[in-house]
């Protein structure tokens, strides 16, 4: 049975928990409104289910609560910043404040961050560039566990490595595509498990390899005591994507990439990623660029709509869609979930209602 929680009453109890584990309340309302977004944008991955895990991540000493982001170089238009294990909702945000302010400045900023601690959903970012009229792409990397097989692998070698590119539309909602570069997210398959939900062929192998659908294959210990793997996207194409990714925002980063066995005991997840900020009207294009960028959306939207659809969509639509349902009818926790976040409370000292 589902639990439902208006969105101020779940950032609430989210944040009691955080400020239990030691975080400030000004961070801890934050993290717990990120997470929280997340779920009010259908991404219940990314959302308040994480929190059972952040705690365990403080607590073996992972994830350091109130930390900033500490700035390694800044030469303007390139900025290389440290997470320093940090929330990567607190850090992600300090990056991209430093970023937007950069792009601003000069028309453009690569920036790379490292050692963040989760950085959430990816998409947020990217929010916040195109909010200012920017252009903005993430690459990242992901440092827990290796959940997803390469292409013709039977075991998991490297993380859902997510790929998000924002792009603002002049008097329209913008376009923001952000994607984990497996067939699912990681986060997804937890869901899945706590509510005892088989997931569609193609997405996961067993720990011998072979297809399953059975989602507890990447969320907790097989027999043997190994796990599956999700598949990556697109056979080939998608795990070209993920390599790119992990090279990207793993490797150029400093954050470091996946090539040594993992403890599957260890709670923390890492991410390192590179942005890439542009400001179009610094290009000399603006009037064209905000012209073909509408005429395009609108010649997409305007096309025959295929059965079994009601509309046809662009990203971004459907997490807009989302946070106008759940933020009038609630967002829904499965009780596995609920229960997990309730005895998360436990370990800090924080009792929830169950």
């Amino acid at each position: 049975m589902k639990k439902i929680l208006y969105a101020p009453d779940l950032q609430a109890q989210v944040a009691a928990v955080l400020v239990g584990a030691g975080s400030s309340p000004e961070e801890a309302a934050r993290v717990a409104a990120n997470l929280v977004l997340a779920n009010l944008s259908g991404h219940d991955s990314h959302g308040v289910g994480m929190l059972p895990r952040y705690v365990d991540a403080v607590l073996e000493g992972g994830l350091q609560p109130n930390t900033s982001l500490r700035v390694v170089l800044d030469t303007g238009t390139l900025l290389t910043l440290d997470g320093q294990r940090g929330y990567g909702q607190i850090v992600g945000e300090e990056a991209m404040a430093l970023g937007i302010s950069r792009a601003q400045a000069h028309g453009s900023c690569i920036m790379t961050l490292s050692h963040a601690h989760h950085l959430g959903r990816i998409g947020h970012f990217a929010e916040m560039a195109v909010a200012q009229g920017l252009v903005a792409l993430h690459f990242v990397n992901v440092l827990s566990r290796p959940v997803v097989a390469p292409f013709g692998g039977a075991d998991g070698r490297f993380g859902t490595n997510p790929c998000c590119i924002g792009v603002p539309l002049r008097g329209r909602e913008p376009f923001v595509l952000d994607f984990a570069t497996s067939r699912v997210a990681q986060g997804k398959m937890r869901v899945a498990h706590n509510e005892g939900r088989r997931v569609e062929p193609g997405t996961l192998i067993d720990e011998h390899g072979h297809p399953t659908t059975d989602p507890g294959v990447v969320v907790v210990p097989q027999s043997n005591g190994l796990f599956g793997a999700l598949m990556a996207f697109g056979e080939y194409k998608g795990y070209g994507l993920a390599v790119a990714c992990e090279l990207l925002g793993g490797a150029l980063t400093g954050s470091g990439t996946w090539h040594q066995p993992t403890d599957p005991a260890v709670r923390a997840v890492f991410n390192g990623m590179l942005t890439i900020l542009i400001d179009p009207a610094r290009l000399g294009t603006q009037a064209t660029f905000e012209q073909e960028a509408l005429a395009f959306t609108d010649w997409l939207k305007a096309g025959p709509v295929a059965p079994g659809f009601d509309a046809v969509r662009v990203a971004g639509d459907p997490e807009r869609g989302y946070r106008k349902q759940r933020e009038q009818e609630g967002i829904a926790v499965d009780a596995q979930t609920w229960q997990e976040i309730v005895s998360a409370g436990h370990k800090v000292g924080v009792t929830l209602s169950n």
